[in-house]
């Protein structure tokens, strides 16, 4: 009798039940990142109210389209794996110096259209850099992202950036509550209920919330029930060199994280990423970003923290995050929705986050301890590329007095982490060395966790 070969756990399709609450699970994760990059543009731009709800709702939308084409996939686009996607923040900057000084909306989205056909353009390129990211280098710069997303956790556990009571021992408790039901839910609950521990703690969380005034659901009365995203809504794209060329080095530097965030899920799923899935992955990061531009939204890349949630949470189906994709479609055409799901106070996702984002930070442990430490420089390579990659994180500032194209690059503790391990690891372990014995190289070759030239 014929044998059926077994499905990888990434193409496996679970019941619609558990796509519901695993897809739900990875929207509530990105939901506060999703909306932030429309809220800080829209408000250094002095949008009106009703401006700043269209670009949530416009965002929303093209997120779960950008996820659908990423997890799903037609043709050449799509990394199929279980990745979110979402509006970059490597982009803020740029785009709040075109918005107020360089042309409005119009000049961002002509931008970003560029910089979207350049992403598809470079995409097959970037495939072929894939040997450039052996083990110590993938598991350097997945430490760094899960390293650099705690700050993130941390504010939101305080009560959220630019909240009146920021830091109030009662946030942080929220936080901590919100933490521990996690993790009781993850030690102790049946295996399906461990795999939506954080849905569980978020929701728990909210619950004890609302009694304590933490939430506010004023916004929900105020939305629509209906929004539909039309294109250029604020009027047809207008391109600027200098605009351009500033959004063509955000491309640049999303396509460095993405790079990052596939090569970690890849670890995570044990579906390694590969040069063509590489390019495909990145090839329908462009599109979404042309997308972006059109429906009146930013650029888009992969969200870091929803890699936390499949390696905690051990849910590999890309299927799932492909519902997640269908859910952001849904709360981009019902605003009320989005308005429910937005009232969620950020110290219950702070708690969430916290586990969430630790879990990235120790996946690149994981890969690191593939690399052989003794007799050669690897120590060195992933102690100055943390280093790098935690300045700008520990001290924002610290590149303030730099050209705005060095600000985009380095600004990104990911991307600047990225490209110095890159840059140690060819210099420590492809260039000769200096007078060590044949016998020391050979014996260091296979496990140095360098690329093969």
């Amino acid at each position: 009798m014929a044998t059926t070969a077994p499905v990888h756990p990434v193409d496996e399709v679970p019941p619609v039940r558990q796509l519901a609450a695993f897809g739900l699970q990875h929207v509530l994760a990105m939901y506060a990142g999703a909306v932030a990059v429309p809220l800080i543009v829209g408000g250094a731009m002095k949008l009106s109210p009703a401006d700043l709800a269209y670009l949530i709702t416009a965002d929303l939308l093209v997120c779960g389209i950008a996820t659908l084409i990423q997890c799903v996939g037609f043709w050449r686009f799509g990394v199929r794996l279980p990745i979110m996607q979402g509006c970059t923040f490597a982009a803020v900057s740029p785009m709040v110096l075109i918005g107020t000084t360089g042309g409005g909306l119009p000049a961002i989205y002509g931008s970003v259209i560029v910089a979207g056909l350049a992403i598809v353009l470079l995409a097959p390129v970037f495939g072929r850099l894939l040997r450039f990211f052996p083990p110590l280098v993938t598991g350097t710069v997945i430490l760094i992202i899960g390293v650099s997303l705690l700050p993130v956790a941390g504010n939101w556990a305080a009560g959220g950036v630019g909240a009146k009571d920021f830091g109030e021992p009662k946030n942080l408790a929220l936080a901590a509550f919100v933490l521990a039901v996690v993790l009781g839910v993850q030690r102790f609950a049946p295996a399906f209920l461990s795999r939506i521990a954080v849905l569980i703690g978020i929701a728990v969380g909210l619950a004890v919330a609302v009694p304590f005034g933490f939430t506010d659901f004023g916004g929900v009365g105020d939305a629509d029930w209906v929004g539909i995203s039309t294109p250029f809504h604020f009027g047809a794209p207008s391109f600027h060199a200098s605009a351009i060329i500033s959004m063509l080095v955000v491309a640049l530097v999303t396509m460095t994280e993405t790079t990052g965030d596939f090569i970690a899920v890849g670890e995570m799923t044990d579906r390694p990423i590969q040069p063509r899935a590489l390019a495909d992955g990145l090839r329908a990061d462009g599109l979404s970003t042309v997308l972006g531009g059109v429906f009146n939204t930013f650029p888009y890349t992969a969200l870091a923290q929803n890699v936390g949630l499949v390696g905690m949470t051990r849910v590999r189906s890309r299927w799932v995050v492909a519902a997640a994709g269908g859910i952001l479609v849904l709360l981009g055409l019902l605003p009320k929705l989005g308005a429910v799901v937005a009232a969620i106070p950020a110290p219950v996702l702070g708690g969430a986050g916290l586990v969430m984002f630790g879990t990235v930070a120790a996946s690149g442990l994981r890969t690191l301890a593939e690399v052989d430490f003794k007799g050669n420089h690897n120590l060195t390579v992933v102690a100055v590329s943390v280093a790098v990659g935690m300045l700008p994180v520990g001290v924002p500032t610290v590149y303030a007095k730099f050209p705005d194209w060095f600000q985009t690059v380095m600004n990104s503790g990911i991307s600047a982490g990225c490209l110095t391990a890159i840059v140690l690891n060819l210099l420590f372990n492809h260039l000769p060395g200096k007078g060590s014995s044949a016998d020391d190289e050979v014996a260091s070759e296979p496990k140095t966790g360098a690329a093969s030239a």
